[in-house]
């Protein structure tokens, strides 16, 4: 698992581009989505995101995706499960401080934001704390919700 994690990394341009075009054609089928049921479709769509994206990123189905924004690294694979950014623990050779036979979760996270257009600036921005709540619950319908609220019942950035 944890080399086809580096992979996903080293392939980050790639792979963001898929993850966004991917996004946006659910975000097109939110018409269809509200018809069945996003109730009815939470189980399946849970079941094929933890099996894509835990096999690609080692995904752990915090159920508030930011792959996007942190180079396709999953942050939730740090052991202190840090959000936005490397603890000051970070090894002289990048290993993590929890774990010695790891790269940083957050290192391999800046060198994924490299390779993607706009990466730098995405993973300089900071990302909310992790609503336990949506612990494996799918995140692909969680963005199409939220893309597809009414404004008037979108939080504030």
């Amino acid at each position: 698992m944890y080399r086809v994690r580096l992979w996903s990394v080293g392939h980050a341009r790639g792979l963001n581009r898929l993850y966004t075009g991917f996004e946006r054609l659910l975000v097109r089928l939110a018409p269809l989505f509200r018809t069945i049921g996003y109730q009815r479709l939470e189980r399946p769509f849970a079941a094929v995101e933890r099996g894509v994206k835990g096999l690609l990123f080692d995904c752990k189905m915090c159920g508030q995706c930011v792959l996007g924004s942190t180079g396709m690294s999953c942050p939730m694979n740090c052991p202190k499960n840090l959000r936005n950014g490397p603890c000051g623990g970070v090894r002289a050779d990048g290993a993590c401080e929890v774990n010695a036979n790891m790269r940083c979760v957050w290192l391999l996270a800046f060198a994924g934001a490299e390779r993607m257009p706009g990466g730098i600036d995405k993973i300089r921005a900071i990302q909310a704390p992790v609503d336990r709540r949506l612990e494996g619950h799918s995140s692909w319908l969680q963005v199409v919700r939220e893309r597809t609220a009414p404004a008037s019942t979108r939080a504030a950035p």
